[in-house]
């Protein structure tokens, strides 16, 4: 097992990083709990398959729980389904001192974090990540929260989990589609900020999506170490943490163009817009060429989404995308603000982006 602290003075933690960790959850979170009880968040998916493990986990330590299972998917991440959370919550008796544990992937816990943070002006919680992309991204910094028709994540707060479990032996439970998805932030990490890391995936992507152990420990590990290591500097996102958004501005308009739905999933839009961020940034004389097309190289090499046209449907014309963009967090003053790369390994943010720039990329894409 790994452990990556999160250092954040008093609001510190560890993510433990490892196969069997949902075993271990009652050893693991007993040391946080003035009475050994936890409400535990998950949906219908991951109740199904891990729910029961989780249960035995914590009854090893003689812990109780109670689990309310919330439909699956982006769609949950909802004013309704937060309200029922936190009502369920409450009706749970839940105090100050007790624990919330979010078992599932980054929709869940988004979700839970957000009900913890509101409930009772803030009780802790405990990250359970059970899908690629919660493991390395959404479930360590922080931030939760759900969408808005406006967009994604607009209505939110910082909080910070107490301890974050990532059992990496639950990933060989992720259909093919998810794995490939949750690839999209692994990836992301190599290109804003490693490109050591880079050119380990290029050469170990195709035996970690295989299910090789130590593969997938490895990147797990080191996407967290990175996220860990910039989110202790930029706690609230006024100035490093912005990279982490690679890819993200096009990524949630995408998003928001499909309706937060199963026809395109988060780390699918984060694969499509690092690709178009590495475009826009060669066209902008920014990288050379040859970087997009090893970016797009790699992207093909596993199997993902690189393009517009890789998404099913129809979609709105590129003017419409640019006007969901201005709906991002990142916009400051009413300039969108882009990460771009002058090299892999070489990201930044910046606001000095021509719109006719951005429009032809976003055409290129889906033609």
């Amino acid at each position: 097992m790994n452990t990556v602290h999160v250092d954040l003075g008093e609001r510190s933690y560890d993510v433990r990083i490892g196969p069997g960790l949902i075993a271990r959850a009652g050893a693991e979170i007993a040391p946080l709990l003035p009475r050994k009880r936890v409400a535990v968040l998950t949906d219908e998916n991951v109740a199904a398959l891990h729910l029961d493990a989780l249960r035995a986990g914590l009854a090893a330590e003689g812990i109780t729980m109670e689990a309310l299972a919330l439909p699956a998917g982006e769609a949950t991440k909802s004013w309704a389904q937060l309200q029922q959370a936190t009502e369920w919550l409450l009706e749970q008796k839940v105090e100050r001192r007790d624990v919330v544990v979010a078992l599932g992937g980054g929709v869940i816990g988004d979700l839970a974090g957000f009900a913890a943070s509101i409930l009772r002006r803030g009780v802790r919680f405990v990250q359970l990540p059970t899908s690629l992309l919660a493991q390395v991204d959404s479930s360590v910094g922080g931030k939760t929260g759900i969408n808005a028709t406006q967009g994604k994540n607009l209505v939110g707060a910082f909080h910070q989990p107490s301890l974050v479990l990532a059992d990496t032996g639950i990933l060989d439970t992720l259909p093919p589609r998810d794995f490939r998805a949750g690839y999209g932030e692994v990836v992301k990490y190599g290109l804003l900020g490693d490109a050591a890391f880079f050119d380990w995936l290029e050469a170990h992507g195709p035996a970690l999506a295989a299910g090789e152990a130590e593969a997938r420990l490895h990147a797990v590990t080191r996407s967290v170490e990175m996220k860990a290591d910039i989110v202790a500097r930029d706690e609230t996102e006024q100035g490093d943490r912005a990279l982490l958004n690679l890819g993200h501005t096009f990524a949630h308009a995408l998003e928001a163009a499909t309706g937060y739905s199963d026809r395109l999933l988060h780390g699918e839009a984060v694969a499509i817009g690092c690709a178009l961020a590495f475009d826009l940034s060669a066209r902008l004389g920014l990288c050379s060429q040859e970087c997009p097309v090893r970016v797009r190289a790699h992207l093909a090499a596993m199997g993902m989404s690189r393009d517009l046209t890789d998404i099913p449907g129809d979609l709105p014309g590129a003017e419409s995308l640019l006007a969901l963009m201005g709906q991002d967090k990142k916009v400051v003053d009413g300039r969108l603000r882009f990460i771009l790369a002058r090299d892999i390994g070489a990201a930044f943010v910046t606001s000095d982006v021509p719109a006719d720039a951005v429009l032809q990329v976003l055409a290129d894409s889906a033609a």
